[in-house]
C-alpha cells in the first residue's frame, strides 16, 4: 500500500458518519483531520465479481499489526447515501464477514472500512460491490489467451486478480482448435489437447477448470471465434468454396486474413450470410456448448473488407450479413452474444437489430483522440436506443509492447478516466494487461503503482455504476473555471475537460484532467503520457436556474473513492465551489430541490 496522508476535507466527511455511530465527540473529529494512514490493512476482497439480489456478501481483510483494542468500522454506501454499518473486533492476522445488500436489482455499492484504535482512525481502504441478476446490465469484460496445461492454483490466482477487480465476464481468446472446428474431439470426447491457431498448446483441463472457477465467483465466460473464418484446406471439414468471399466478381481471389507463416494457417473468409455457411459454423458451436459449459459466444469480425462478392458473383453487404448470422445463430443457439465492431463498423447495423448482450468496439486509428472514445460511447447508446452499454477494446502503448517494457501508468488512467466517465468499461485485464489485438502479448509488464491504483478505478466504476452506465442522458451544462483552472467544453491539450449527463433530475459532471498531457492520443502508443500535477481547491462555476439541494464529490484518486460533501455558494443562476483536489478524474452530483 502507498502511504499517504488523509486528506482533510475527506476524513472531516467521514468523521461525521462515525460521530453518528460511535458516538465520538466533536474534538475528536477536528483531530482526526490530521491522521497519517498507516497502511495497517490490506487484501482487502470480496468472494465474488458481483452479486445476484438476496446473495450474501462474504468479505476478507487483512489486519497486519492492528492493536488488540483496534476496531473495524464498515459503512455501506450506494452513492452518498448510508445503507448499513457493522462494527467488528480486529483480532488476528486476518477476518472475514458477512453483509446482505439491499435485493434491489442493478445496484452499485461502495463498502468503506475503517480502522480505529481508542476513537481514532488509523486506516481506511474500500472495495466496490455490484448486485445485478444479469451481467450485461454493468459489463466489465476481462479475457484469458493462455491455456496450456496448468496447475490448479495458478488457474485460481489469475481468476482471484481478476474477482478483485469485478470482471464480470471474460472472454475465452483464441482457445479454439481451427475457427471452422473449434473444438478437437477425439472419437466421442474432447481431445486433452490440440494446438492453436499459432501452434501453441491449448489444454481441456485448463479451458474447462477456468471456466467452472468463473462461475464460481458469478463470472460469465464467452468462447471466442470469428463468424465468418475457415484455415486453408477446410474443404476436407466439409466447408464449400461456394460459400466463400472474393475479392472480385469473377471469384479469382478469395478474401484472407493472412497470418505469419509459423502459423497453422492464414484465415479464408466466407459469406456471413450464406445460410448453408452459418448452419456448418453454428452446429460446430453448439458441439462446443455440449462440451464445455461456456455461457455465450464472443464473436469477432476483420472490419471494413472493402467490396466483396460471394461465389455467384452477387455484391455482398457485409454489415447486414453479420446481423442474418446472429439472428440465425440466436435462434439455433440461444446463449449470450457479443460481437465486435471493429472500428465501429457495422455497429449501426447490429445495435439496434442484432440480439446482443452489450456492444463491443475495437477502437483503431479512426478514433485516434481522448474525444473519440467518448464519441463512440454517445454514438453507441443512440444506435440502441440508450438501452445497451459499451465495452472499448482500446489498445494501451501499442508500439511501446514491440519490446519489453512497462505499462505508463498516467496513459492508462487516463483513457480509463475518459471511457468511464462516458458510460463504458474497458476491456484490458487478463493474465496481464492488453497492448496488442494479438491477446497473449505480454512484453508490458504492469508496475505495481498501476495495479493498485486499477483496483481503485474499477472499485469506483462499480460504486458509481448507477450515475455512470445506467440510462443517463447528455446534457448541456456548462462549467467554468475560476482561479488557475481553465475548463474546456471538450478535449484540450493544457485544460481541464468538463462534460456532464443526467438522471432523474440529477447532474452528474465530470473533470478529467488534460492540463499536463504530453499527447492527445488515447492509446499513448510511445508510452510518453506525463503524470499530471495534482490541484487542490480547484475553483469552478455552474451555470443553471435550478436551486441546488446538495452537491456529492467523488474521485478514484481521492480518498479512496469515497463521496464527499461539498459546500457550495449559489446567486444570479450560477453555483460556485471548490473540488477539492483534481489529479486524473472528479465526478460530481449535484442534486436540486
Amino acid at each position: 500500500m502507498i502511504h499517504q496522508k488523509v486528506k482533510s476535507t475527506a476524513l472531516a466527511a467521514m468523521s461525521c458518519l462515525l460521530i453518528l455511530a460511535a458516538g465520538c465527540s466533536k474534538e475528536k473529529e477536528i483531530a482526526a483531520e490530521s491522521v497519517v494512514s498507516q497502511g495497517i490493512m490490506s487484501g482487502l476482497s470480496t468472494d465474488k465479481a458481483a452479486y445476484r439480489p438476496g446473495e450474501k456478501v462474504t468479505f476478507k481483510l487483512d489486519l497486519g499489526t492492528a492493536e488488540p483494542k483496534a476496531k473495524v468500522i464498515i459503512q455501506y454506501r450506494h452513492l452518498g447515501e448510508t445503507v448499513g454499518e457493522q462494527e467488528l473486533k480486529a483480532e488476528g492476522e486476518q477476518i472475514t464477514w458477512e453483509w446482505t445488500p439491499p435485493k434491489e436489482d442493478g445496484k452499485g455499492y461502495m463498502a468503506e472500512v475503517f480502522m480505529t484504535d481508542k476513537g481514532e482512525i488509523k486506516d481506511h481502504q474500500n472495495i466496490a460491490v455490484d448486485v445485478s441478476a444479469d451481467w450485461s446490465k454493468f459489463p466489465r469484460y476481462g479475457y484469458l489467451a493462455d491455456f496450456h496445461e496448468m496447475g490448479e492454483e495458478e488457474v485460481a490466482a489469475v481468476i482471484e486478480r481478476l474477482n478483485r477487480f469485478h470482471i464480470n465476464g471474460i472472454q475465452f481468446y483464441d482457445w479454439q482448435y481451427k475457427h471452422h472446428d473449434p473444438l478437437k474431439m477425439d472419437g466421442s470426447k474432447p481431445a486433452s489437447e490440440w494446438p492453436d491457431i499459432a501452434n501453441r498448446a491449448v489444454s481441456y483441463d485448463t479451458i474447462k477448470g477456468y471456466i467452472d472457477l468463473a462461475h464460481s465467483k458469478n463470472m460469465m465466460a464467452m468462447n471466442y471465434n470469428l463468424l465468418f473464418g475457415a484455415y486453408e484446406g477446410a474443404e476436407a471439414d466439409g466447408v464449400k468454396k461456394e460459400w466463400a468471399l472474393y475479392k472480385d466478381p469473377t471469384q479469382t481471389n478469395q478474401d484472407k486474413h493472412p497470418l505469419p507463416d509459423s502459423w497453422a494457417s492464414d484465415i479464408m473468409l466466407y459469406d456471413p450470410s450464406n445460410p448453408e455457411w452459418q448452419n456448418y459454423l453454428i452446429n460446430k458451436e453448439i458441439e462446443v456448448f455440449k462440451q464445455l459449459p461456456f455461457d455465450g459466444w464472443h464473436v469477432d469480425q476483420l472490419g471494413d473488407r472493402g467490396s466483396l462478392w460471394n461465389a455467384r458473383g452477387e455484391s455482398v453487404k457485409l454489415a447486414q450479413g453479420y446481423v442474418s448470422f446472429l439472428k440465425a445463430a440466436k435462434e439455433k443457439l440461444d446463449v449470450d452474444y457479443v460481437m465486435n465492431a471493429v472500428g465501429q463498423y457495422g455497429q449501426a447495423f447490429m445495435a439496434p437489430q442484432a440480439p446482443l448482450e452489450f456492444l463491443y468496439t475495437e477502437v483503431w486509428d479512426g478514433h485516434p483522440k481522448y474525444g473519440n472514445l467518448k464519441d463512440i460511447i454517445d454514438q453507441n447508446s443512440k444506435y440502441s436506443k440508450n438501452k445497451l452499454n459499451t465495452v472499448l477494446a482500446a489498445y494501451m502503448n501499442y508500439d511501446l509492447a514491440n519490446a519489453s517494457g512497462e505499462f505508463n501508468t498516467p496513459g492508462v488512467l487516463l483513457t480509463d478516466a475518459v471511457i468511464f466517465a462516458s458510460g463504458g468499461s474497458h476491456l484490458e485485464l487478463g493474465e496481464n494487461m492488453l497492448a496488442k489485438e494479438y491477446f497473449p502479448n505480454k512484453n508490458l509488464a504492469i508496475p505495481a503503482e498501476l495495479e493498485e491504483q486499477l483496483t481503485r478505478y474499477y472499485d469506483f466504476l462499480v460504486a458509481y455504476q448507477n450515475i455512470l452506465r445506467d440510462g443517463l442522458e447528455e446534457t448541456e451544462t456548462v462549467v467554468s473555471g475560476t482561479g488557475e483552472a481553465t475548463v474546456s467544453a471538450g478535449p484540450e491539450q493544457g485544460k481541464i475537460w468538463s462534460f456532464a449527463k443526467q438522471k432523474n433530475g440529477s447532474d452528474i459532471v465530470h473533470f478529467i484532467n488534460f492540463s499536463d498531457a504530453a499527447t492527445m492520443n488515447w492509446n499513448d502508443s510511445k508510452g510518453e503520457q506525463a503524470v499530471p500535477a495534482e490541484r487542490e481547491n480547484v475553483e469552478i462555476s455552474i451555470q443553471t436556474d435550478r436551486e441546488a439541494a446538495s452537491m456529492m464529490f467523488a474521485s478514484p484518486d481521492y480518498y479512496n473513492g469515497s463521496p464527499v460533501k461539498l459546500s457550495f455558494e449559489q446567486k444570479d443562476g450560477k453555483i460556485t465551489l471548490k473540488l477539492p483536489s483534481l489529479k486524473y478524474w472528479d465526478l460530481l452530483m449535484i442534486d436540486y430541490k
